[in-house]
């Protein structure tokens, strides 16, 4: 396996928090503690789609020493996209429950894959 890849989908999130920058940036240095990986430099945070106030909100991306967090914050239907890929293992529960603090989502969808595991091929 070259790495762990939790992706979450959370809705109904709190809107405040969702749309707060400092907010955001707490919870990127508090995901990251959690998991037990290491920030590597600050997180790069931005506020995109302000032409489409369907999609527009804040997007994160933390750079990790083994990967990376990148997330996209609805402003309008208040749900937040989160993908945490590492190169090294890391609980998905503490990440949910940082998540569930931070945001307080209504429901959370989530999916983990194995990324760099080998199917076999089949024959052409």
């Amino acid at each position: 396996m070259w790495g762990q890849h939790l992706i979450l989908d959370m809705f109904d999130c709190d809107r405040e928090a969702i749309r707060d920058p400092d907010t955001i940036r707490a919870f990127a240095a508090e995901l990251v503690d959690a998991i037990g990986m290491k920030a590597y430099g600050e997180p790069v945070l931005e506020h995109f789609a302000a032409h489409d106030p369907a999609a527009g909100g804040h997007t994160l991306v933390q750079l990790m020493e083994t990967s990376n967090v990148t997330a996209h914050f609805a402003e309008r239907s208040g749900d937040v996209y989160l993908d945490v890929f590492s190169c090294e293992t890391f609980s998905e529960e503490n990440a949910v429950s940082v998540c569930r603090k931070r945001f307080a989502p209504r429901d959370i969808a989530r999916t983990s894959l194995k990324r760099g595991v080998r199917r076999p091929v089949e024959p052409r």
